[in-house]
């Protein structure tokens, strides 16, 4: 089976992303074989819309499950829509996950896990500065 996990490293040894849509790497997994292949998240710095366009871009690759820390309103709808389940919640290394999700230890979500933008506040290896809630460094507008 095809499966498309949100991951650290071009490898099955990094970790799992908990991001999906701002994620490093999209692995493309077969969960047979074992073999790979390692995507560069495109989306990973767009300004906006990052979950959807990392679910179209696996639906496209022709997966039949996500497996990621966590799914996003937008991505979670893509992603539903093109009838691939997403398995949520997951943590470790990419090969770990893979095992986890051929040993029935996965389940799929039903709903989005997070709500609108959450990649876009932090996380490993981007965080956003002078946005979000609150205003930023600033405190917000003096007049």
């Amino acid at each position: 089976m095809k499966i498309a996990i949100s991951a650290t490293a071009p490898h099955l040894d990094g970790d799992l992303d908990p991001r999906f849509g701002r994620c490093q790497y999209l692995l493309v997994v077969d969960s047979e074989s074992m073999e790979f292949e390692a995507i560069e998240n495109p989306a990973m710095s767009a300004p906006g819309g990052a979950g959807i366009q990392a679910a179209q871009l696996v639906a496209q690759k022709g997966v039949e499950a996500v497996i990621t820390g966590d799914c996003g309103p937008n991505a979670y709808q893509v992603l539903s829509a093109a009838g691939i389940p997403v398995f949520g919640g997951a943590s470790g290394s990419v090969r770990d996950v893979v095992e986890a999700y051929r040993n029935g230890k996965l389940s799929s979500i039903a709903a989005a896990s997070t709500g609108p933008g959450a990649g876009m506040r932090g996380g490993i290896g981007g965080s956003f500065i002078g946005g979000g809630r609150g205003g930023g460094m600033g405190g917000g507008r003096r007049r």
